[in-house]
Parts: structure tokens; C-alpha cells; sequence
């Protein structure tokens, strides 16, 4: 069904402008894969900054910035048109490689998260909700693991690349040229031939059943049960992220493994989380979107449990994929329950409280990760965030309803 000829549901329909936002979105998720390898021994041999705590700050900075950001996306998105939202997204990330190269305060370090963080929370949030509004209701987890897909193998092919520069030619400054090649393509791409999708938002509500929420916030957070049980969920997946971004290298380096053994161990997990999105997108169209959750959170939360008991290389290969396995199976199921969930007009405010908590999960995850590794060791921080993990799983099953 159309209501003029530029205006038509469906990945077949928009499948240029779709591929364009994914491609777009790879660019997005390249930013963040930029950090993921080398930033404990940044810290260290930079700014010689030896707390756990103190050296996951970046994260703590970069997960509140980009949830704040994520639910103003949400609000603003129909008022200010998503393209607007995404250019602005990459103009705060240009600056961020340049400020990594040239701090000489860690606080710098800290600052260049902080716009990373808002860079992350207008871009991933644009492309997500234009990607959902092209498409309409059949393919939208299809859609989404295509988004999804492209953004973590981007973080998993960049945390690669950024191992092995730093292996070869140092810490600083030449991994981060790669994050102002990334950043400079992406706001091109955007600015030459992304169009907004806002008409198509106006031409799905003519047809949604979905009911309205009496109050978008409160009801995602906690009210609706199963967007609640999402959310939680989100936020968990999230907080085991970040952990495992701020302490795996550590553990790594902890065990005497060299920066490019670091840079394939914390490559396979992201890598096979952007993969396996290829199918589980389809996946979450077609199967209960209540199981995939609950497995995709159980198998997070076993392959961290065993992480701290996993010394050798191929073990910690095999363990990092488990994790990426699991994490593919909730993301693109994530954003599709939500938007299954919601009234078009309301559909990007859900989806940004939704991203709100998610990427809150990062703040806590290197908060409470940090202050137990300080406090307990690296393997007992490690421990905890898998059993919470674990716990998470079982809210799914026993809060959220099919």
C-alpha cells in the first residue's frame, strides 16, 4: 500500500537508501572499535594510570554521554528530522581522535568520550530509527540485524586494526588516524546522500493497531511488561559490554599476552556479534522474540562466568565467540520487540528511553567492574557482572510475556 510514489514500506522498496544507512552505520560503529584494543595500555604507558577505576572513567563518561543523548534523539527526532540528528552525530565526532592524540591530561581522555559518547547516541540512534521506518513491520528484525551486523563487525575489524598498528608503530598517535579516516568518510556519506524518513513515519501511523503509551518513558522503564523486561535486559547486556571493554584487555595484558593476541581475542567477540546479527535479525521476524532473549542472555552471562578460568588462547577464542553469539542473539531483537511494541509516532521516543538505560549499562558496568577489580581482582569483577548477567536472564522469562 502507498500514499504517493515516494513513499513505500519495505527493504526491497528502499534498498539504496537502506544499504547507504548501513554503510553509514559500519562508519558509526568503527568509531568506538577505534578504542577497544589498545586503551588500558594507553593509559598506563600515556598517563601511567594504574586503578581500574580511575582508567574505566572513559567508559563511565562515554556510557552516560551517549544514553542522555540516545533519549534526546528519541524526543527530538521527529521535531529536528533524523538526517539532521546524524550530521551532528559525526561533527562531534570529528574532533575525538585529534583530542586522543594530543592529550596530556587524562582528563582530555575523558572529554574526548564525553563528545564520543553524543557522537554514538545521535548516529547509532538515527540509523537505527530510519532503518525501522523504511522498512515497515515484516522485515523489521531482518533490518535491524543488517544494522547491527554492520556496526559491531566494524568495532570487531577496527579493535583488529588498531591491535596491530599499535603492535608495530606504537600506542599513539597512528591507531588513531584511523578514526579521523572514519569519521570524515561518514560525515560525507551523510551530508551527499542521506535523505531523511520522516514521510514514512506519517505513512506507517495511517496504518499501525498499535496502541499509544499514556506515558513513554515510565511505561519502557518500567510500567509496560514486556518493554520493561527489554529494557532491563538492555541495560544488563550493556553493563557485561562495557566490563568486558574496559577489562578484558586488562586481564590480557594481566596474563602476559602481547598487544596483537589482545587485538584478536577482543576482535572475535564484537566480529561474531556483528555476524551471527545476519541471522538472528531474521531470526527475531520469525521465532519468539521472549526465547531468543532469554537464551541470547543465559549464554552472555555462562561465556563470561568461564572467562576468568580460561587461560589459554584458543579457550578464550572460543569463549570470546559464545559471548558474541549470545550478545547477537538479544540486539537485533532488542530494537524489534521495542518497535513491535510501540505506535509509529512514539516508536523513536521508546526506542531512545529504551537506548537511554541500555547504554546506561556501560556507565554501571565500568563503575561497578572497576571498583570490584580494584577492590577484589580483575577475575572477581569478571565473576560478578556474569552472574548478573545470568540473573537478567531469568527476569526475561519470568517478567516478559510472549
Amino acid at each position: 500500500m502507498q500514499t504517493t510514489p515516494s513513499v513505500r514500506l519495505g527493504l526491497k522498496e528502499n534498498r539504496t537508501q537502506f544499504a547507504l544507512l548501513v554503510l553509514v552505520n559500519a562508519f558509526v560503529g568503527g568509531m568506538v572499535g577505534m578504542e577497544r584494543t589498545i586503551f588500558p595500555q594507553f593509559a598506563a604507558s600515556q598517563f601511567h594510570v594504574a586503578s581500574q577505576t580511575a582508567m574505566l572513567s572513559f567508559i563511565t563518561a562515554f556510557g552516560i554521554s551517549k544514553a542522555v543523548t540516545n533519549y534526546f534523539t528519541g524526543r527530538l527526532a521527529n521535531r529536528f528530522g533524523r538526517r539532521n540528528l546524524l550530521l551532528a552525530g559525526w561533527v562531534l565526532a570529528l574532533p575525538v581522535p585529534f583530542l586522543l592524540m594530543s592529550a596530556q591530561m587524562w582528563v582530555w581522555v575523558v572529554v574526548a568520550n564525553v563528545l564520543l559518547g553524543m557522537s554514538q547516541g545521535l548516529a547509532w540512534s538515527s540509523t537505527v530509527v530510519m532503518k525501522i521506518d523504511l522498512v515497515g513491520e515484516k522485515d523489521r528484525g531482518l533490518a535491524m540485524g543488517l544494522n547491527e551486523f554492520a556496526g559491531y563487525l566494524a568495532v570487531g575489524i577496527v579493535a583488529y586494526l588498531t591491535g596491530y598498528v599499535a603492535d608495530n608503530y606504537g600506542i599513539t598517535p597512528y591507531p588513531f588516524y584511523i578514526g579521523i579516516g572514519i569519521s570524515v568518510t561518514g560525515l560525507l556519506f551523510t551530508l551527499l546522500w542521506v535523505k531523511d524518513t520522516r514521510a514514512f513515519v506519517r505513512h506507517e501511523a495511517t496504518q499501525s493497531t498499535a496502541a499509544n503509551l499514556s506515558h513513554v518513558f515510565w511505561e519502557t522503564t518500567w510500567r509496560n511488561r514486556n518493554l520493561s523486561a527489554i529494557t532491563q535486559a538492555g541495560l544488563v547486556n550493556n553493563l557485561n559490554d562495557g566490563m568486558i571493554w574496559g577489562l578484558l584487555p586488562a586481564l590480557l595484558l594481566q596474563w602476559h599476552y602481547p598487544d596483537q593476541s589482545i587485538g584478536v581475542v577482543t576482535a572475535v567477540y564484537p566480529t561474531v556479534w556483528g555476524l551471527g546479527q545476519l541471522f538472528t535479525g531474521k531470526m527475531s521476524d520469525v521465532y519468539s522474540k521472549k526465547a531468543m532473549l532469554f537464551w541470547g542472555m543465559l549464554l552472555q552471562g555462562l561465556a563470561i562466568l568461564f572467562l576468568p578460568y580460561s587461560q589459554p588462547f584458543y579457550w578464550l577464542i572460543a569463549l570470546a565467540s559464545f559471548l558474541g553469539a549470545g550478545t547477537a542473539l538479544v540486539y537485533p531483537t532488542f530494537l524489534a520487540a521495542i518497535a513491535q511494541a510501540t505506535h509509529p509516532q512514539q516508536r523513536a521516543e521508546s526506542i531512545g528511553t529504551f537506548r537511554l538505560w541500555r547504554d546506561l549499562g556501560y556507565a554501571f558496568g565500568a563503575v561497578i567492574s572497576g571498583i570490584t577489580a580494584d577492590f577484589f581482582g580483575i577475575e572477581a569483577a569478571i565473576l560478578l557482572i556474569g552472574a548478573v548477567t545470568v540473573l537478567s536472564a531469568l527476569v526475561v522469562q519470568f517478567r516478559m510475556q510472549e
